[in-house]
């Protein structure tokens, strides 16, 4: 769906491969996961759809969920089960993977119970990633060659009930983390402390910033879109 101020919810993309996380390149190119299509794929200024990634070693991924992209072009995202049935798994894990420039693609990690939101601190040295069915966040320090080290636990949420699970996530400019769980928003220190949760009336799924100065939190969840005024700035 496509949503603006003062305008009705319209339709974007029909059918939509069950895409699930979305952000915006380097040029403002439109990166979708697409679950049910088992890719990830960008929408070119033109409107023509290219994949970017379906297969890992010649087997095709699960059900690519979430998406974060570097400032140098690379795009990291996770590859949970959750668009397939287990007979249709070829890979045996379910990885965060790091999509290079040049279109290479590396596997970072494969011990994920269910991987799903993705973030980088605001200097990118540290990738945040959560766990739908550990309900929690794991962080990494991010080489200068883009791959992953020192992966630890950063911070726990509830564990997956009718209220919700971990599921999107993003940083404010300040480092804090902001991951939807049971309940609503979670937020977190870059310490790792708790710092509140943003209740909402629904089981949230995913997030963004928007509006012009990144101060408004838009909250994706089962049925609805809500949004919220906070007094920090989000990182686009």
């Amino acid at each position: 769906y496509k949503w603006q101020p003062e305008q009705k919810t319209e339709i974007f993309r029909q059918p939509s491969g069950n895409a699930n996380g979305n952000t915006l390149d380097r040029s403002g190119r439109l990166v979708t996961a697409e679950h049910s299509n088992r890719r990830l794929s960008l929408t070119q200024k033109d409107g023509q759809i290219v994949t970017l990634a379906s297969h890992y070693q010649g087997k095709r991924l699960n059900s690519p969920n979430d998406i974060a992209v570097k400032s140098d072009g690379s795009i990291y995202f996770t590859d949970p089960p959750y668009g397939i049935k287990s007979e249709q798994e070829e890979l045996g894990f379910y990885g965060v993977y790091r999509l290079a420039p040049d279109g290479t693609l590396t596997l970072l990690v494969d011990d994920f119970v269910r991987p799903n939101g993705i973030v980088f601190s605001p200097d990118e040295t540290k990738l945040y990633v959560n766990d739908s069915q550990r309900g929690h966040i794991r962080v990494f320090d991010v080489k200068p060659d883009g791959m992953l080290e020192n992966g630890k636990l950063f911070a726990e949420l509830k564990p997956p009930s009718q209220e919700g699970a971990a599921d999107g996530m993003k940083v404010d400019i300040q480092g804090n983390v902001y991951s939807t769980g049971p309940g609503g928003v979670w937020i977190f220190s870059p310490q790792g402390d708790l710092l509140g949760i943003i209740e909402t009336p629904e089981a949230p799924a995913n997030l963004a910033w928007g509006d012009s100065d990144y101060q408004t939190l838009y909250i994706t969840a089962r049925n609805s879109l809500y949004r919220i005024r906070l007094k920090i700035k989000g990182m686009p």
